[in-house]
């Protein structure tokens, strides 16, 4: 009896560490901080430009955190309508080459991470 109740705290606590490393790498898919260097000199931004995209890329950060937050129903709408907002605002500041790139570097950090469903 003493086995079976030791095997049963086990598994309930090896189920409790899953579960809450599957949240943690779920919080992660949906990370989108980035090195605002390495951006501005994949984009070319100018010093302007790269305080504009700065703004407008912590609102995204924020938007993301908050779909990571949401429950599985709303989760797509949320991202649906934060990548929309993103790319809006994004291309108010960048110039045609500048916003071609971002949106292939977005889609192609998307994919990786799992989430253009």
């Amino acid at each position: 009896m003493f086995l079976m109740v030791v095997a049963m705290l086990s598994m309930t606590t090896m189920f409790a560490e899953g579960e809450n490393m599957n949240s943690v790498e779920s919080a992660n898919v949906y990370d989108m901080s980035v090195s605002y260097a390495k951006l501005a000199k994949a984009l070319r931004l100018s010093s302007d430009q790269l305080d504009a995209v700065e703004d407008v890329h912590e609102a995204f950060i924020a938007d993301m955190k908050s779909v990571a937050a949401a429950s599985d129903d709303s989760r797509k709408a949320m991202l649906k309508n934060a990548i929309n907002k993103d790319l809006r605002n994004m291309h108010s500041v960048l110039d045609h080459d500048q916003y071609r790139s971002y949106v292939r570097l977005l889609n192609l950090t998307l994919v990786n991470r799992g989430l253009n469903k």
